[in-house]
């Protein structure tokens, strides 16, 4: 009997496992939080281009040779939009 139950048993859960990963390469991958985050701050540079720092109220970021340097984010920050701290100097 037992060996009975594990002969159906078996064959079902190696189709069912062999189905899945079919699903689960096909289905297209979201784009991630960092690339959302790259997007948004490379807008946030072109449309304030005199701005030398900023923040998301989660880390402080200042430009240096055109490129973003940012500290780590805080523990438990929540990410606003992109504020100005510190324009350049004129």
């Amino acid at each position: 009997m037992t060996r009975t139950i594990a002969a159906l048993i078996l064959p079902f859960l190696l189709l069912i496992s062999g189905i899945s990963p079919a699903f689960s390469a096909d289905a297209p991958q979201p784009a991630t939080e960092e690339q959302a985050r790259m997007e948004s701050m490379k807008e946030f540079i072109q449309t304030n281009p005199d701005c030398k720092e900023f923040t998301d109220q989660c880390s402080i970021c200042t430009l240096a040779d055109g490129k973003a340097e940012c500290s780590t984010p805080q523990i438990a920050c929540v990410k606003q939009a992109y504020q100005c701290t510190a324009p350049a100097k004129k």
